[in-house]
């Protein structure tokens, strides 16, 4: 069936499959993070996510026990035990040196600088002998190349679920979203309520100015709204965080939802007033319960923005062990050198399991309230 824009078939061809690549573009580096928190970390170190069903290779290295160890055993003294620490994996080849971990193969023998002879199996099961009683000293060092079976593990969670003061920056967390956005959501009601419907002096530009503000980027203001916060005593503490992200939601929390109640039926307030309703009174009993949709799409937004928020909340709360956001003690998980990827993936996780109850939560407003927020004004 064609229409006055094209071919209605071939339009929905084109919806579906945008909407397909979208898909995938979020949902596969989300399941790649998924089934990277749940692997074996030394096998994540060295290979991708989706090697994660296949063996993977990688090189060991191991210290056989030291000399004065060795046992007599039919007039040669013999040193026995695996390079393996868990006792899994499959040696492919074997070396005494670093430049190369894989000289000989499996089943031969290598000699070592003290005169011994070092064999190891495919098991793991290296075996070392003298003809004479070794001199003391330090075990000699290893070098294996391995092929291990794919292998998967919860410890990961374990080790950022169980962290010391994670429950502690959890409640911080919720202390620092839950009113940094419900106080712009309040505020932002009540001034898009005025921009849409109440007529006074400079509403335009009042108007221009939060469109205006839409494109400051945020950190330009850190540090100067810290030093003031400082000087009137708020400086890292629960307020000043609250209110600083109270200011940075404003402008887009305005406009969304200016935009929306400026598209709602002219009549209807019309008719609240001709019936003697105050502002006050058709705002909480008309505006409110129908523009729930823009309410909810913004408070998806902020709640989304606050809960993963690192950088204000290391400016205007600090490093404090009682005031520490998760962003932050998960932050602190990964180390000074952030090489941690099995902590990385599972703190991913754990961050984001309360964002994605909201989100589903209110989800089926979300796109309401933006379509209506985006095309309507007044």
């Amino acid at each position: 069936m064609s229409t006055p824009v094209g071919s209605r078939p071939a339009l929905s061809w084109v919806v579906n499959i945008s909407v397909l690549l979208l898909v995938a573009l979020w949902t596969l580096p989300t399941f790649g993070i998924l089934v990277s928190s749940l692997r074996d970390k030394d096998q994540l170190a060295v290979s991708g996510w989706w090697t994660a069903l296949t063996a993977s290779e990688r090189n060991v290295v191991a210290r056989a026990a030291p000399p004065e160890n060795a046992t007599l055993e039919d007039g040669r003294y013999v040193l026995t035990g695996n390079v393996f620490e868990d006792g899994s994996g499959k040696a492919v080849g074997f070396g005494i040196s670093s430049r190369a971990p894989s000289a000989f193969a499996v089943g031969e023998s290598a000699e070592l600088r003290d005169g011994g002879m070092l064999t190891v199996e495919a098991s793991g099961d290296y075996t070392i002998t003298y003809a004479e009683q070794p001199e003391p000293g330090r075990g000699q060092r290893i070098f294996v190349s391995s092929v291990e079976p794919p292998r998967f593990t919860t410890e990961n969670y374990k080790n950022v679920l169980f962290s010391e003061g994670l429950g502690k920056s959890f409640i911080n967390t919720m202390t620092v979203t839950i009113p940094a956005t419900v106080i712009p959501i309040l505020i932002a009601a009540y001034a898009a309520y005025a921009l849409a419907w109440m007529e006074f002096p400079g509403r335009a530009l009042l108007l221009a100015a939060i469109v205006g503000l839409l494109v400051v980027p945020l950190q330009m203001s850190l540090i100067p709204l810290l030093r003031f916060y400082n000087t009137i005593g708020i400086g890292k503490s629960f307020i000043g965080i609250w209110l600083a992200h109270t200011g940075f939601g404003l402008p887009l929390a305005i406009y969304l939802l200016r935009n929306y109640m400026a598209g709602l039926p002219r009549e209807i307030i019309e008719s609240a007033r001709v019936d003697g309703a105050s502002d006050f009174e058709i705002f909480r009993k008309i505006i409110l319960p129908l523009s729930f949709p823009a309410l909810a799409s913004f408070a998806i937004f902020q709640f989304l923005w606050v809960w993963n928020d690192l950088l204000v909340a290391t400016v205007f709360l600090g490093n404090n062990e009682e005031q520490l956001v998760l962003t932050g003690r998960l932050r602190e998980l990964l180390g000074s050198r952030g090489g941690n990827w099995e902590i990385l993936t599972a703190s991913a996780f754990v961050a984001i399991v309360v964002p994605i109850l909201v989100f589903f939560a209110l989800q089926r407003y979300l796109v309401r309230g933006l379509l209506a927020g985006s095309v309507k004004g007044g």
